[in-house]
């Protein structure tokens, strides 16, 4: 049994990058044991994955790096691969012996799926796009889900100025603006729309639901990431700005369109993406005109 151990100490959408390749390894290595070294962001979710064998929390903190050194280093590892490409993985996986060892550096890859392809193929194994199936025998059976069809509208802090990063284009809308895009999505549509949020419900999604009387608009507040996922993958279509949420939908190629800032480089992210289309951010009024004309 070959013993696989991967960093992945970052965030949800990172780790479901690196869940190709942890697909890619279990298709063609059956019997293989694949341990996680995962952040406190994204451990519970990495944990609902059968396809994992162990989860390990990193601690950042120098005696936690300590243990966790002596703790991995007591397993002999076949393969090691830091795909976070973080420095704290890099060097806790100097200091372990492996048969194989990777450390990423995606400044030398078009995408993060072809460093995928390239660590495959160091390691003897192949590419099938069938490796981006990353969600396919999920159960969904315990959480909340509406009645469908409904378009899904992911409206968390990225869509408000003064809660995301400043130096990207300002797409946030008042409450006349947001009232008039969700009217105007139910009539092209005919579909229900269902707004959800990040861990904190922005005030104007407060403010229009306490006076909204349509019942053909309906928001789920305080969902965890994987009844998020759930709600995802039985949508229509999914509008968001990009972020794990994007992930979910392109393994499940549920139509999306994602928006970006022209800033950022995407499509080192998105190159995988099945049933996606993108939009620059722009003022509200005028990003909500482009998202009704690709629908």
């Amino acid at each position: 049994m070959n013993k696989y151990l991967i960093f992945r100490t970052d965030r949800i959408g990172d780790f479901l990058v690196s869940l190709i390749l942890i697909n890619s390894i279990k298709r063609q290595d059956i019997n293989s044991h694949i341990t996680v070294v995962a952040s406190k962001a994204n451990y519970e979710f990495i944990k609902s994955f059968k396809v994992i064998d162990d989860v390990i929390l990193f601690k950042n903190n120098i005696f936690d790096r300590l243990n966790l050194l002596f703790l991995l280093k007591k397993n002999n590892f076949n393969y090691v691969i830091a795909h976070d490409g973080k420095k704290r993985s890099k060097f806790i996986s100097f200091f372990l012996n492996s048969k194989y060892k990777y450390i990423s550096n995606i400044h030398n890859f078009s995408s993060y799926i072809e460093e995928i392809k390239f660590i495959l193929k160091k390691f003897k194994f192949n590419f099938s796009e069938n490796d981006l199936d990353t969600l396919n025998n999920r159960d969904y059976s315990s959480f909340i889900i509406p009645a469908t069809p409904y378009l899904l509208i992911h409206f968390d802090e990225k869509w408000f100025f003064d809660l995301y990063i400043k130096k990207y284009t300002n797409i946030e809308p008042s409450l006349e603006q947001f009232h008039k895009f969700l009217i105007c999505l139910c009539k092209k549509t005919n579909n229900k729309i269902i707004v959800t949020t990040g861990i904190n419900t922005p005030a104007l999604l407060n403010k229009f639901f306490n006076e909204n009387t349509n019942n053909k608009i309906k928001i789920l507040k305080n969902l965890n990431f994987q009844n998020l996922e759930a709600v995802i993958i039985k949508s229509s279509l999914i509008i968001s700005c990009h972020g794990a949420v994007s992930h979910i939908a392109a393994a499940k190629k549920i139509k999306q369109i994602d928006i970006i800032d022209k800033s950022y480089n995407y499509s080192k992210w998105t190159k995988h993406f099945r049933n996606y289309k993108c939009l620059e951010r722009k003022k509200f009024n005028i990003l909500t005109d482009d998202i009704i004309n690709l629908l």
